[in-house]
């Protein structure tokens, strides 16, 4: 079976060996993509480790309201995800309130 990655796979790929400018170009490119990145980003948030999963939790802090349903649906069909998600959540509503 061929594997073809996205767009957005290609980014969280390069994001593990990335220094610390490469990491903030590739977060503000994700964020820029907006609402069309979120369910690659919550599918991958759900398998990513180290600070990869970091930097997708916040990308999707801030890309903001438009993350809220996808997280909601993960978080029903993913037990384990439940509280990553509400947490995101949380901090979506927190910061659109500010």
């Amino acid at each position: 079976m061929n594997t073809v990655l996205t767009p957005i796979d290609e980014y969280l790929n390069k994001l593990e060996a990335a220094d610390s400018k490469v990491k903030n170009e590739i977060e503000n490119e994700l964020v820029n993509i907006g609402k069309d990145a979120v369910p690659s980003l919550v599918d991958s948030l759900q398998v990513v480790k180290g600070k990869t999963r970091g930097i997708v939790a916040m990308v999707l802090i801030r890309i903001g309201e438009s993350a809220i349903d996808c997280l909601t649906e993960a978080a029903k069909t993913n037990s384990d995800f439940e509280w990553i998600a509400n947490y995101l959540i949380t901090e979506i509503k927190g910061g659109a309130a500010a």
